[in-house]
C-alpha cells in the first residue's frame, strides 16, 4: 500500500511514520508537511510545503496512492487535503486524526467525500520514545499529565492511546476498513 502522511514531523505523525516504515504492508510513504521529518528511509519521500491549504503545485506527486493519514491540525487543512485526494485518488482511504476540540463540520465534510474516510478521536495521546512536544503548551500538558498516565491506563485502559497504536490502527483501517467510521480510543487500541 502506498501512503501519503500529512504531519509526519508532529507528535502523532512521527509515531505513524515509524509504524508505516516498520510495516511490510506499506510499500511507500510520501510525507507532506511544513517541516522535514529528519528521517532517511528507502520507502520514504518527502514534500516540504508550508501551505497545506493549496496543494495544486504538488498534485502530481499525490496521485496513485492507496491511503492518506492526516495527522496535523489547523483549520481547513484536512478538508483541503481530502478534497484534493478525492479528486486525484477517488476510493482511497483517508484517515483523519481529530483534535481535542472536535470539529464536527470538518469530520462530516471528510466523511461525505468519495473516499473510504475514517475519523480517529484518540483521546489523550502518550508520547513514546522520549519525544518532546513542539509547543510550550503541549510540553507543559505532557509534564502535568505524564505522572497520571499509568493510573489512567489502569483505571480507564480504553481512554488513551500512543502514536504507535494510532499508526498501527491507521494501517489496518486503510487495508481492511473498520466497523465504524468514527473511532475512539478503545476502537483504535483494539485495531
Amino acid at each position: 500500500m502506498k501512503v501519503i502522511l500529512f504531519g509526519a514531523a508532529g507528535t502523532v505523525g512521527r509515531g505513524v511514520l515509524r509504524q508505516c516504515l516498520l510495516d511490510d504492508r506499506v510499500t511507500a510513504v510520501l510525507a507532506v508537511g511544513p517541516a522535514p521529518t529528519g528521517v532517511v528511509h528507502d520507502r520514504l519521500r518527502e514534500i516540504v510545503r508550508a501551505d497545506l491549504l493549496d496543494l495544486a503545485p504538488v498534485e502530481a506527486g499525490l496521485r496513485g496512492h492507496d491511503a492518506c493519514f492526516f495527522c496535523p491540525g489547523g483549520p481547513g487543512r484536512p478538508r483541503a487535503a481530502g478534497e484534493t485526494l478525492a479528486r486525484l485518488n477517488p476510493g482511497s482511504a483517508f484517515v483523519y486524526v481529530s483534535g481535542a476540540r472536535v470539529d464536527r463540520a470538518t469530520e462530516e465534510a471528510l466523511l461525505a467525500l468519495p473516499l473510504r474516510s475514517y475519523v480517529f478521536r484518540p483521546g489523550p495521546v502518550r508520547q513514546e520514545g522520549g519525544g518532546t512536544a513542539r509547543t510550550g503548551l503541549h510540553r507543559l500538558a505532557y509534564i502535568v499529565v505524564r505522572p497520571l498516565y499509568p493510573v489512567l491506563r489502569r483505571v480507564l485502559p480504553a481512554t488513551a492511546t500512543t502514536p504507535g497504536q494510532i499508526g498501527r490502527a491507521m494501517i489496518t483501517v486503510a487495508e481492511r476498513g473498520a466497523p465504524r467510521r468514527v473511532l475512539g480510543p478503545a476502537d483504535i487500541n483494539a485495531l
